[in-house]
Protein backbone atom coordinates (compact mmCIF):
# COMPACT_ATOMS: atom_id res chain seq x y z
CA UNK A 1 0.00 0.00 0.00
CA UNK A 2 0.93 3.39 -0.25
CA UNK A 3 0.48 5.11 3.48
CA UNK A 4 0.51 8.65 4.50
CA UNK A 5 1.96 9.16 7.91
CA UNK A 6 1.95 12.47 9.11
CA UNK A 7 4.48 12.91 12.12
CA UNK A 8 7.22 10.86 11.16
CA UNK A 9 9.39 12.72 13.20
CA UNK A 10 7.61 12.42 16.28
CA UNK A 11 8.12 9.24 18.68
CA UNK A 12 5.12 6.96 17.92
CA UNK A 13 4.76 8.17 14.37
CA UNK A 14 8.51 7.26 13.16
CA UNK A 15 8.18 3.84 14.83
CA UNK A 16 4.91 3.48 12.89
CA UNK A 17 6.65 4.63 9.41
CA UNK A 18 9.74 2.18 10.25
CA UNK A 19 7.54 -1.08 10.56
CA UNK A 20 5.26 -0.16 7.43
CA UNK A 21 8.68 -0.17 5.65
CA UNK A 22 9.90 -3.19 6.79
CA UNK A 23 6.62 -4.62 5.38
CA UNK A 24 7.14 -3.47 2.00
CA UNK A 25 4.89 -0.82 2.37
CA UNK A 26 5.36 2.71 0.28
CA UNK A 27 5.44 6.12 3.12
CA UNK A 28 4.63 9.48 2.56
CA UNK A 29 6.34 10.93 5.66
CA UNK A 30 4.83 14.41 6.40
CA UNK A 31 6.77 16.69 9.15
CA UNK A 32 6.89 20.33 10.04
CA UNK A 33 9.86 19.50 12.47
CA UNK A 34 8.56 22.61 14.67
CA UNK A 35 10.88 23.31 17.99
CA UNK A 36 8.42 22.01 20.74
CA UNK A 37 11.55 19.96 21.71
CA UNK A 38 14.85 19.08 20.64
CA UNK A 39 14.85 19.05 16.84
CA UNK A 40 18.19 16.59 16.88
CA UNK A 41 16.51 14.39 18.02
CA UNK A 42 13.38 14.17 15.58
CA UNK A 43 16.04 14.82 12.62
CA UNK A 44 17.60 11.36 14.48
CA UNK A 45 14.61 9.17 13.85
CA UNK A 46 13.89 10.52 10.41
CA UNK A 47 17.56 9.38 9.46
CA UNK A 48 16.13 5.82 10.33
CA UNK A 49 13.60 6.18 7.90
CA UNK A 50 15.50 7.99 4.62
CA UNK A 51 17.74 5.27 3.67
CA UNK A 52 14.56 3.52 2.43
CA UNK A 53 13.71 3.72 -1.30
CA UNK A 54 10.06 3.55 -0.41
CA UNK A 55 9.74 6.73 2.12
CA UNK A 56 8.89 9.99 0.94
CA UNK A 57 10.30 12.97 2.82
CA UNK A 58 7.42 15.60 3.17
CA UNK A 59 8.10 18.94 5.37
CA UNK A 60 4.70 20.09 6.20
CA UNK A 61 2.61 22.15 8.33
CA UNK A 62 -0.60 20.10 8.61
CA UNK A 63 -2.31 23.07 9.40
CA UNK A 64 -1.35 24.50 6.06
CA UNK A 65 -4.59 23.72 3.92
CA UNK A 66 -3.19 24.37 0.52
CA UNK A 67 0.17 22.50 1.27
CA UNK A 68 -2.11 19.69 2.26
CA UNK A 69 -4.33 19.67 -0.61
CA UNK A 70 -1.43 19.12 -2.78
CA UNK A 71 -0.14 16.56 -1.29
CA UNK A 72 -2.99 14.12 -1.14
CA UNK A 73 -3.50 15.58 -4.55
CA UNK A 74 0.41 14.67 -5.88
CA UNK A 75 0.35 11.64 -3.51
CA UNK A 76 -2.70 9.82 -3.96
CA UNK A 77 -2.38 7.59 -0.52
CA UNK A 78 -4.34 4.64 -0.31
CA UNK A 79 -5.09 5.12 3.54
CA UNK A 80 -4.05 7.46 6.22
CA UNK A 81 -2.14 7.43 9.58
CA UNK A 82 -2.77 10.53 11.03
CA UNK A 83 -0.22 11.14 14.57
CA UNK A 84 0.69 14.87 13.58
CA UNK A 85 -0.08 17.09 16.44
CA UNK A 86 0.21 19.23 19.41
CA UNK A 87 1.07 17.07 22.15
CA UNK A 88 1.54 17.86 26.17
CA UNK A 89 -1.23 18.64 28.70
CA UNK A 90 0.54 20.86 30.89
CA UNK A 91 1.70 22.78 27.88
CA UNK A 92 -1.93 23.11 26.06
CA UNK A 93 -2.49 25.52 29.20
CA UNK A 94 0.21 27.75 28.57
CA UNK A 95 0.27 27.73 24.66
CA UNK A 96 -3.66 26.92 23.95
CA UNK A 97 -3.37 28.54 20.49
CA UNK A 98 -0.94 25.84 19.34
CA UNK A 99 -3.94 23.06 19.99
CA UNK A 100 -6.14 25.03 17.97
CA UNK A 101 -3.59 25.09 15.00
CA UNK A 102 -2.28 21.48 15.02
CA UNK A 103 -4.92 19.28 16.67
CA UNK A 104 -8.28 21.06 15.20
CA UNK A 105 -7.27 22.92 11.70
CA UNK A 106 -5.00 20.09 11.02
CA UNK A 107 -7.23 17.36 11.40
CA UNK A 108 -9.67 19.40 9.54
CA UNK A 109 -7.16 19.06 6.74
CA UNK A 110 -6.76 15.59 6.68
CA UNK A 111 -10.14 14.46 6.77
CA UNK A 112 -10.97 16.98 3.88
CA UNK A 113 -8.08 15.49 1.77
CA UNK A 114 -9.59 11.69 2.43
CA UNK A 115 -12.34 12.84 1.66
CA UNK A 116 -11.51 14.39 -1.97
CA UNK A 117 -9.02 11.69 -2.58
CA UNK A 118 -11.33 8.55 -1.81
CA UNK A 119 -8.76 6.90 1.09
CA UNK A 120 -9.95 4.13 1.82
CA UNK A 121 -9.07 4.42 5.72
CA UNK A 122 -7.83 6.70 8.50
CA UNK A 123 -6.74 5.89 11.03
CA UNK A 124 -5.96 8.73 13.78
CA UNK A 125 -4.58 9.46 17.32
CA UNK A 126 -7.16 10.22 19.86
CA UNK A 127 -5.65 10.16 23.68
CA UNK A 128 -6.96 8.47 26.95
CA UNK A 129 -6.61 11.85 28.16
CA UNK A 130 -10.66 12.60 26.73
CA UNK A 131 -11.77 10.34 29.53
CA UNK A 132 -11.12 13.80 31.77
CA UNK A 133 -13.60 13.69 34.97
CA UNK A 134 -14.47 10.40 34.37
CA UNK A 135 -13.86 7.98 37.39
CA UNK A 136 -15.08 4.57 36.45
CA UNK A 137 -12.42 1.70 35.82
CA UNK A 138 -11.23 0.71 33.46
CA UNK A 139 -11.94 3.26 30.96
CA UNK A 140 -14.34 1.83 28.14
CA UNK A 141 -14.64 3.60 24.63
CA UNK A 142 -18.72 2.89 25.47
CA UNK A 143 -18.07 5.80 28.00
CA UNK A 144 -19.28 8.92 27.71
CA UNK A 145 -16.63 11.50 27.26
CA UNK A 146 -18.23 14.95 27.74
CA UNK A 147 -15.95 16.57 30.46
CA UNK A 148 -12.39 17.08 29.52
CA UNK A 149 -9.74 18.68 31.69
CA UNK A 150 -7.51 20.11 29.34
CA UNK A 151 -8.05 22.16 26.06
CA UNK A 152 -5.31 18.95 24.50
CA UNK A 153 -8.20 16.56 25.68
CA UNK A 154 -10.57 18.93 24.36
CA UNK A 155 -8.61 18.89 20.59
CA UNK A 156 -8.58 14.90 20.75
CA UNK A 157 -12.46 15.01 21.88
CA UNK A 158 -12.89 17.37 19.10
CA UNK A 159 -10.86 14.98 16.32
CA UNK A 160 -13.36 11.96 17.13
CA UNK A 161 -16.69 13.78 16.50
CA UNK A 162 -15.08 15.20 13.28
CA UNK A 163 -13.95 12.42 12.05
CA UNK A 164 -17.45 11.05 13.12
CA UNK A 165 -18.86 13.48 10.74
CA UNK A 166 -17.33 12.93 7.76
CA UNK A 167 -17.83 9.28 8.05
CA UNK A 168 -21.00 9.69 8.33
CA UNK A 169 -21.37 12.65 5.34
CA UNK A 170 -18.55 10.78 2.77
CA UNK A 171 -18.48 7.22 3.80
CA UNK A 172 -15.29 7.49 5.29
CA UNK A 173 -13.88 5.14 6.93
CA UNK A 174 -11.91 6.23 10.21
CA UNK A 175 -11.14 4.75 12.91
CA UNK A 176 -9.60 6.70 15.98
CA UNK A 177 -6.90 5.56 18.46
CA UNK A 178 -7.01 6.03 22.03
CA UNK A 179 -3.16 6.05 23.41
CA UNK A 180 -2.41 5.70 26.80
CA UNK A 181 1.01 6.77 27.91
CA UNK A 182 3.23 5.71 25.54
CA UNK A 183 6.83 5.28 26.01
CA UNK A 184 9.86 3.39 25.06
CA UNK A 185 13.20 4.30 22.95
CA UNK A 186 13.33 7.28 20.66
CA UNK A 187 10.62 8.53 23.13
CA UNK A 188 9.98 12.60 23.47
CA UNK A 189 11.92 14.34 25.87
CA UNK A 190 8.74 15.88 27.87
CA UNK A 191 7.47 12.97 28.78
CA UNK A 192 8.30 11.60 32.53
CA UNK A 193 10.00 8.66 32.05
CA UNK A 194 13.00 10.95 29.79
CA UNK A 195 12.78 13.54 32.50
CA UNK A 196 13.32 11.51 35.04
CA UNK A 197 16.14 9.40 33.84
CA UNK A 198 18.34 12.88 32.44
CA UNK A 199 17.76 13.84 36.06
CA UNK A 200 18.67 10.66 37.74
CA UNK A 201 21.50 10.56 36.08
CA UNK A 202 23.08 14.14 36.53
CA UNK A 203 21.93 13.95 40.38
CA UNK A 204 19.12 16.37 40.18
CA UNK A 205 15.62 16.20 42.10
CA UNK A 206 12.49 14.97 40.32
CA UNK A 207 9.30 16.38 40.32
CA UNK A 208 6.70 13.75 41.58
CA UNK A 209 3.20 15.05 40.90
CA UNK A 210 0.60 13.18 43.11
CA UNK A 211 3.28 12.69 45.59
CA UNK A 212 3.75 9.72 43.37
CA UNK A 213 0.20 8.14 43.26
CA UNK A 214 -0.76 8.50 40.02
CA UNK A 215 -1.36 5.26 38.04
CA UNK A 216 -0.95 5.36 34.16
CA UNK A 217 -1.40 2.14 31.82
CA UNK A 218 2.44 2.64 30.59
CA UNK A 219 2.11 1.36 26.71
CA UNK A 220 5.52 0.33 25.02
CA UNK A 221 6.32 1.43 22.18
CA UNK A 222 6.17 -1.78 20.61
CA UNK A 223 3.08 -3.09 21.34
CA UNK A 224 1.35 0.18 20.62
CA UNK A 225 2.61 0.12 16.61
CA UNK A 226 1.64 -3.44 16.61
CA UNK A 227 -1.67 -2.37 17.50
CA UNK A 228 -1.43 0.76 15.04
CA UNK A 229 -0.84 -1.68 11.63
CA UNK A 230 -3.45 -4.04 13.09
CA UNK A 231 -5.89 -1.54 13.10
CA UNK A 232 -4.89 0.36 10.07
CA UNK A 233 -4.87 -3.02 8.12
CA UNK A 234 -9.07 -3.68 9.20
CA UNK A 235 -10.88 -0.99 7.43
CA UNK A 236 -13.41 0.32 10.30
CA UNK A 237 -16.67 -1.19 9.53
CA UNK A 238 -20.56 -0.05 10.44
CA UNK A 239 -22.10 -1.31 13.33
CA UNK A 240 -25.83 -2.11 11.56
CA UNK A 241 -26.95 -3.05 15.28
CA UNK A 242 -26.27 0.80 16.15
CA UNK A 243 -28.63 1.86 18.09
CA UNK A 244 -30.06 5.54 18.30
CA UNK A 245 -32.23 5.10 21.33
CA UNK A 246 -29.18 3.79 23.08
CA UNK A 247 -25.99 4.90 21.17
CA UNK A 248 -23.16 2.92 21.83
CA UNK A 249 -20.18 6.02 21.65
CA UNK A 250 -17.64 3.67 20.62
CA UNK A 251 -19.57 2.98 17.01
CA UNK A 252 -21.96 3.85 14.84
CA UNK A 253 -24.12 3.58 11.42
CA UNK A 254 -21.67 4.93 9.65
CA UNK A 255 -17.90 3.07 9.40
CA UNK A 256 -16.57 4.33 12.17
CA UNK A 257 -15.15 3.03 15.34
CA UNK A 258 -12.85 4.30 18.42
CA UNK A 259 -10.36 1.70 20.33
CA UNK A 260 -8.29 2.16 23.20
CA UNK A 261 -5.01 1.51 23.03
CA UNK A 262 -2.84 0.77 26.08
CA UNK A 263 -1.18 -2.22 28.68
CA UNK A 264 -4.50 -3.10 30.20
CA UNK A 265 -2.44 -2.59 33.70
CA UNK A 266 -1.93 0.32 35.29
CA UNK A 267 1.23 0.90 37.40
CA UNK A 268 1.82 3.21 39.96
CA UNK A 269 3.88 6.39 39.12
CA UNK A 270 6.08 5.39 42.71
CA UNK A 271 6.74 2.04 41.21
CA UNK A 272 7.64 3.14 37.69
CA UNK A 273 10.15 5.35 39.20
CA UNK A 274 11.28 2.04 41.59
CA UNK A 275 12.16 0.30 37.83
CA UNK A 276 14.00 2.96 36.78
CA UNK A 277 16.32 3.60 39.52
CA UNK A 278 16.73 -0.12 39.38
CA UNK A 279 18.15 -0.16 35.58
CA UNK A 280 19.81 3.12 36.17
CA UNK A 281 21.69 1.25 39.78
CA UNK A 282 20.85 5.16 41.19
CA UNK A 283 18.09 6.45 43.64
CA UNK A 284 16.12 9.20 42.94
CA UNK A 285 15.80 12.55 44.72
CA UNK A 286 12.08 12.80 44.64
CA UNK A 287 10.36 16.11 45.11
CA UNK A 288 7.09 15.25 45.79
CA UNK A 289 4.00 17.64 44.85
CA UNK A 290 0.96 17.88 44.33
CA UNK A 291 -1.73 17.10 41.45
CA UNK A 292 -1.21 19.82 38.26
CA UNK A 293 -4.29 21.41 36.84
CA UNK A 294 -5.24 19.00 33.79
CA UNK A 295 -3.90 16.28 34.88
CA UNK A 296 -6.14 12.81 36.27
CA UNK A 297 -5.08 10.61 38.95
CA UNK A 298 -5.47 7.45 37.12
CA UNK A 299 -5.66 6.40 33.72
CA UNK A 300 -6.76 2.40 32.78
CA UNK A 301 -7.67 0.80 29.66
CA UNK A 302 -10.33 -1.39 28.69
CA UNK A 303 -8.84 -2.98 25.61
CA UNK A 304 -11.31 -5.53 25.05
CA UNK A 305 -12.38 -4.29 21.71
CA UNK A 306 -9.44 -3.72 20.41
CA UNK A 307 -8.73 -7.46 21.07
CA UNK A 308 -12.09 -8.98 20.09
CA UNK A 309 -11.77 -6.71 16.72
CA UNK A 310 -8.04 -7.16 15.50
CA UNK A 311 -6.07 -9.33 17.67
CA UNK A 312 -4.33 -6.53 19.86
CA UNK A 313 -2.79 -8.58 22.39
CA UNK A 314 0.16 -6.14 24.64
CA UNK A 315 3.33 -8.35 25.90
CA UNK A 316 5.67 -5.86 26.85
CA UNK A 317 6.27 -5.47 30.72
CA UNK A 318 6.88 -2.17 32.31
CA UNK A 319 10.29 -3.91 33.74
CA UNK A 320 11.14 -5.24 29.92
CA UNK A 321 10.02 -2.04 28.30
CA UNK A 322 11.63 0.55 30.96
CA UNK A 323 15.15 -1.68 30.71
CA UNK A 324 15.22 -1.41 26.89
CA UNK A 325 14.21 2.84 26.94
CA UNK A 326 17.04 3.10 29.30
CA UNK A 327 19.93 1.07 27.31
CA UNK A 328 18.55 3.15 24.16
CA UNK A 329 19.28 6.57 26.39
CA UNK A 330 22.60 5.56 27.45
CA UNK A 331 23.33 4.55 23.82
CA UNK A 332 22.01 7.74 22.17
CA UNK A 333 23.16 10.26 24.90
CA UNK A 334 26.49 8.44 25.25
CA UNK A 335 26.05 8.69 28.90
Amino acid sequence: MKVLVTGTAGFIGSHVALRLLDRGDEVIGVDNLNDYYEVSLKEARLARLTPYKGFTDVRLDVADREGIEALFAKHKPDRVVHLAAQAGVRYSIENPHAYVSANLVGHMNILEGCRHNKVDHLVYASSSSVYGANESMPFSVHDNVDHPLSLYAATKKSNELMSHTYSSLYGIPTTGLRFFTVYGPWGRPDMALFIFTRKIIAGEPIDVFNYGKHKRDFTYIDDIVEGIIRTLDHVAPSNPDWDGMQPDPGTSKAPYRIYNIGSNNPVELSRYIEILEECLGKKAERNLLPMQPGDVPATYADVQALIDDVGYRPSTTVEEGVKKFVEWYRDYYRV
